[in-house]
Order: C-alpha cells, then structure tokens, then sequence
C-alpha cells in the first residue's frame, strides 16, 4: 500500500537519498498511520465499552496515542526540512530526533497510564463481558498492526529513519498487547477468572520497556554517538584506494540529522612530497567523500617520513615495545619534530575505552622506553581513545 501511494504521490519517489523525497516518505508514513490508529481506536474503545474490560479500553488509547506520535512525526519530518538558516546554519535535521524524543515519552507516558489503571482493577475486578464480535475486531486489530510493523520497518530502512523505526517497534509491541489482551479474554471467558488487571499490568510493563528502548535509541544521537565500525571501515577504505595516502585516523562524525552529517579525519602522506602535490591529493579525496556520503568533509594531513632512516628505526622500535606491553595498543602518525632546544618524537597512541590500565601508564612506559633508546630524545605522545576493535 505505502508503495502504490508512494508512486501516486511522490515524485521521484526511488531517490530516497534526497531531502525533499525523504520529507514525503516520512509525511506519508505518518497520515497512514493516523488512519489506520484512529480506526483501530474507534472499534476497540466500543469493544471495551461493551465488555467492560480495562484492558482492552486501555490498548484502544495505546492506538489513539500512537495516531497522536504520527502527528509529531509528519511534524518533525516537516521542520527537519527546512533549509539552513542564520540561526541554524547546519540546518534543522536534529528535529527528526526530537520527535523521536516525544514518540518515546508518549509511549511512556501511556504505559505508566496504564499500569495505574491495572493497579485498580486488581483492587476492585469486575467480570468482563466477551463476544465473537470483540475477539473479532482485536484479530483485526493484530492483523492491521502487524502490516503497519512491516511497512514502517521497510520504510525506516529504505530512508534510514530512526524515527520511523521506532514506529515501527511500536506496531510490534501492540501486536503483544492485543494478542495478550485477546488470550486474556477468552480465558476470563472460558474459566470465569479474571485475570484482566494482571494482564493490564504485563501488557503495561511490556509497553514501557519498549518506550525506553525508543527514548534511548532517540537520545543517542542527539548527545552524540560514534560511527558504526562498517562506517569507519568503508570511510577508510575509500581513502586508502588515492595512492599517496599511507593512512588514516582520528575519524570523526557530527550528525546533525539523517542525511547531513559534518565528517573529519587525519590523513598520513609522505613528508617528502610537496605541498601542493599533499593538497591536491588531499582536496580530491574530500571530493569524493562529499559526493559519497553526502556530507561535509575536512581532512587534516599529517605528513610522515617514509625515507629517513632515524624515524623508521624509531617506528620499529615503538611498535615493538607496545607489542611487548599490550598487543591491543596501537600508534600512528610517528614523526621526528626538529627544534632549536631538542629533538623529539611525537606520535598517538590508540588505547580502547575501559582500558584495564591507566593512561599514566601507558605513558610512564613508553617515555621510559624512548629514554632507553635515545635519552636525548623528548617525548610528545597523545592518547587516542577508541572503541574496542570487535574481534570476527
């Protein structure tokens, strides 16, 4: 359906890496989804007006809430389109996670809601009345919300929305709530046991878990979050295909929304080059990473001796002591820095986050085995902190 309304309504609706056609994608998703919620909240709140059951009025306020977060999704896809402008010059993308942030705190919200009004029942139940008519409209329910987790799922993919994802996630979770809130009832039915509170509850907590789930996969990105390892590894790859480049570090990437990020890293060439081979070299490889991921790319070069035999001896030598300290550790970017007062050796040092040993160390060991080597030489080594390489 999403498809057939897609290629209806959107132009150029296969370029999703576009702005403009990413906006009507999410705008879509979110009319779609206010239809299909407030329909199924018309025919579950008669259903549990009907048989009483708090359970079931309360998955039907669950759906109106949900058609409420496609509002503050068409919402937020709307703002994060608009351009940059003097207050905001790397534009309004980050909106798209705050209305992430409000999806979440709705489902939240909606669940503590819930839980209270379990509670209640539990203290004072009451027997529930039950039909074919009502397990029939709560199989619909499942069926219609079990397309919506498809369709969402497909689309926050297709546009890389994490918002949409979240929908998405939520369809699920109220194919959960249904589906107990259905079993729950037949039993009462059957048995003349109510459980209906305690089901409330199970259903109430199940949908609070997924709330926080949403609320932290929402947050995330707004404190700012690293690049995923196949990013990085791509990002590197690319580079490292220009001949010229001996290798890169200290990647990083500012997401200020989906499909606009701001990316630096450090670049190694030959020290012996020119300069303005280094830059031609360099400005070409910000090219591509522009045009390839979209973004806004600046790369630092760091020039390093691949000739002078003292700074090769010296790279072997380093890169031997850290095997010997902690074959986890890593350095890069080595150089010989000449000045009046003294020669030195600066380089980084990659150490993972939660490392077992300090950084004090680390850097305790390394100085004391570049005195061994040449006591006359100075020491300038920075840490460079790094997730943990997952081994495969």
């Amino acid at each position: 359906m999403i498809t057939l309304l897609a290629r209806l309504f959107i132009k150029n609706y296969q370029e999703t890496g576009r702005q403009d056609v990413r906006l009507k994608y999410g705008t879509l998703s979110g009319l779609v989804g206010i239809c299909f919620n407030i329909f199924l909240f018309t025919f579950k709140l008669v259903a549990g007006l009907i048989s009483g059951s708090i359970a079931i009025m309360a998955d039907a306020f669950n759906n109106l809430s949900d058609a409420g977060s496609s509002i503050v999704t068409i919402i937020g896809f709307r703002v994060a389109g608009h351009k940059p402008d003097e207050e905001h010059p790397f534009g309004h993308g980050r909106i798209e996670y705050v209305s992430g942030l409000i999806v979440a705190m709705l489902i939240i919200i909606m669940a503590v809601e819930l839980l209270q009004n379990s509670v209640n029942k539990i203290m004072h139940p009451s027997v529930t009345a039950f039909s074919g008519i009502i397990a029939l409209i709560l199989a619909a329910s499942i069926l219609v919300k079990l397309y919506m987790f498809h369709y969402n799922l497909l689309l926050s993919r297709k546009i890389e929305s994490e918002v949409i994802r979240s929908t998405a996630i939520d369809s699920i979770s109220d194919v959960v709530a249904t589906s107990v809130v259905l079993l729950t009832s037949i039993f009462t039915y059957r048995t003349g046991i109510v459980i209906d509170g305690y089901c409330g509850i199970a259903v109430g907590l199940f949908i609070l878990k997924e709330g926080a789930d949403a609320l932290k996969s929402t947050v995330s990105p707004l404190l700012g979050e690293p690049p995923t390892e196949e990013f990085v590894q791509e990002v590197e790859e690319t580079v490292m295909q220009h001949e010229g480049i001996l290798g890169v570090h200290d990647l990083i990437v500012h997401n200020y929304g989906p499909m606009n990020i701001m990316m630096s890293l450090h670049a190694e060439v030959p020290a012996e080059g020119t300069l303005l081979e280094a830059h031609d070299l360099i400005d070409g490889v910000e090219q591509e990473l522009n045009q390839k991921y979209h973004c806004n790319c600046v790369i630092h070069m760091d020039p390093v001796s691949v000739e002078d035999p003292d700074t090769n001896r010296l790279r072997d030598y380093v890169s031997t002591a850290l095997k010997e300290y902690d074959e986890k550790l890593r350095f890069h970017d080595l150089r010989i820095i000449h000045t009046k007062q003294q020669k030195k050796v600066a380089f980084d040092v990659v150490v993972p986050f939660h490392y077992e040993r300090s950084d004090d160390e680390i850097l305790t060991y390394l100085k004391e085995k570049i005195r061994q080597h040449n006591c006359a030489l100075g020491c300038e080594i920075a840490i460079d902190k790094r997730s943990e390489e997952k081994k495969a």
